[in-house]
């Protein structure tokens, strides 16, 4: 199993910034790609930044310039740092991984239970 701890949300003004961090826990598992979804009351989950093991980085187009992904060089932690923030990021961010069992090429989704982000207008 793969445990994902978040960092906790927070509520800042529209313009502010905000930083979450999420960790991955286990001993089973290589973890692949992290990053995070958010979702909003009445709305789908979408994708807000993921990053693979190379590094490769995919920001939803809503906040392309504002947030930025970084991973940890122990490729287990990673940290969304949101500038910029409007009032339509208000979400549960939800961390996101992609596991592969050690031994296997099983690649498996887990997600943590997500922390709220509210902007204030």
């Amino acid at each position: 199993q793969v445990q994902l701890m978040e960092s906790e949300g927070g509520f800042v003004q529209a313009g502010g910034s905000l930083r979450l961090s999420c960790t991955a826990r286990t001993s089973l598992f290589m973890i692949n790609i992290m990053g995070w979804y958010r979702q909003a009351p009445g709305k789908q989950r979408e994708l807000v930044a993921t990053m693979t093991l190379g590094d490769r980085t995919t920001y939803a187009d809503s906040v392309k310039g504002r947030f930025t992904l970084s991973r940890a060089n122990t490729k287990d932690t990673v940290y969304l740092e949101m500038k910029s923030l409007k009032p339509e990021d208000t979400a549960v961010y939800i961390c996101y991984t992609d596991a592969v069992r050690i031994g296997t090429i099983r690649h498996t989704p887990y997600w943590g239970q997500g922390v709220q982000v509210t902007v204030s207008s």
